[in-house]
């Protein structure tokens, strides 16, 4: 990883940076696919203060290019976090571990639209320990994929701490 920012000790031997106890390994997939819904789309515009009428104006979404109302960047970029979150916090596989976002990226390349099949995925490009974090830092490259197309695009930072025992 070359992220700096984080004064990592990369000649770190301590039995707590072993790469078979790392909670985040180089590699690792995950994702989920989803639908958001017209009311979805409108609701999570109304809760985030985006008032574009392409989120939830019927009349404008029928004047424009797209065949439906548009997910805000934002929502889509809230759900990929959320997954991101819930994947390095899970317990499911026996591991106890804490994870903390610390940056996130996103570019939006084509809108997303409602009712239409949404696969996010995310895979691990990077890890590193940090001492001075005391955990795991990895880098991520992430994706919404809707109709063959790369509609969103994400790189992320996350810290992982593996707590040790089982869940």
């Amino acid at each position: 990883m070359s992220e700096t920012d984080f004064n990592s000790d990369s000649s770190e031997s301590s039995a707590s940076a072993d790469l078979a106890q790392a909670p985040i390994r180089v590699g690792e997939r995950f994702g989920r696919s989803l639908r958001y819904s017209a009311a979805q789309i409108a609701e999570f515009a109304l809760l985030s203060g985006d008032t574009n009428p392409l989120h939830q104006d019927s009349s404008a979404v029928r004047a424009s290019q797209f065949k439906g109302p548009i997910a805000s960047g934002q929502q889509s970029a809230a759900v990929m976090m959320g997954l991101v979150a819930s994947h390095f916090s899970r317990q499911d596989d026996g591991m106890r571990r804490e994870m903390l976002c610390l940056n996130f990226n996103f570019a939006f390349k084509s809108p997303l639209v409602a009712d239409a099949q949404i696969d996010m995925r995310w895979i691990v490009s990077a890890v590193e320990f940090n001492s001075r974090l005391g955990g795991w830092v990895g880098s991520l490259n992430g994706s919404a994929v809707s109709g063959g197309v790369d509609c969103v695009v994400g790189r992320g930072t996350v810290l992982v701490r593996n707590l040790g025992g089982t869940a």
